[in-house]
């Protein structure tokens, strides 16, 4: 299924799940329907019929956390932003690497996603956001950004299908110049700026030099075997 997206954070499954039982379900704004289930044993979220997150399928997401945290390696005390919850994976494979000192910050705009990764996935991780190093906060990471300086090691943002393939429009504040411009005044010196994608973008990758020195990490490819997903890395200078 295609990845969509709600401004919080959002995980791309390749396939699709039957429903087995609905577990839950809340109206949009945009008159859609975010329904978690359980289905074929695993957690899923769906918006409009489709497959947003899974506990099935989170091997990037765990790329994520895990290459985010390795890149803070020596760090004594690191200060992460993470963009949206989703199920958490992203969050726990952070943690799974960072020392005991560190302080994670996770935006998520919906409280809903918030309940439902405590009612139904947070046993699976450890209960994360039990975790002492983490802050919640319900909101929209972009507003955390901007009133932010030189506050955070690293920013983490899952929050779409990627910057050329925008299911909100609105998310565009995030990945246009202007949002890493603000990205880059939110981190510190030497600081990491995080961005997953569905597809590789020459243009974007431009424009994260806007936060410093550019790399490409090409995170596991789906369980069925199709494309890899991406992760942009820039260091502040």
């Amino acid at each position: 299924m295609a990845r969509a997206q709600l401004v919080s954070s959002v995980i791309v499954v390749s396939y699709s799940l039957l429903p087995n039982e609905i577990i839950d379900r809340i109206a949009l704004p945009d008159g859609k329907e975010m329904v978690l289930l359980r289905a074929d044993g695993h957690i899923a979220i769906h918006v409009g019929g489709r497959t947003l997150m899974s506990s099935l399928e989170h091997g990037s997401e765990d790329a994520l956390g895990r290459i985010v945290g390795e890149q803070l390696a020596g760090i004594r005390k690191p200060r992460v932003l993470i963009g949206g919850l989703g199920l958490g994976f992203t969050l726990r494979a952070a943690l799974d690497v960072l020392p005991p000192t560190a302080k994670v910050v996770v935006a998520e705009l919906l409280t809903e996603v918030v309940r439902w990764h405590r009612g139904f996935v947070g046993a699976l991780l450890d209960h994360p956001l039990d975790d002492p190093r983490v802050k919640l906060i319900v909101g929209d990471v972009g507003t955390v950004i901007a009133h932010s300086k030189h506050a955070f090691d690293a920013i983490v943002l899952d929050v779409d299908n990627g910057p050329e393939a925008l299911t909100h429009a609105g998310n565009a504040t995030l990945y246009g110049r202007a949002g890493l411009s603000r990205a880059r005044i939110a981190l510190r010196a030497g600081g990491v700026l995080a961005v997953w994608s569905a597809f590789p973008s020459r243009t974007f990758a431009r424009w994260m030099k806007t936060v410093g020195t550019v790399k490409l990490v090409r995170t596991v490819p789906t369980m069925s075997g199709g494309p890899r997903y991406y992760i942009w890395l820039a260091t502040r200078s």
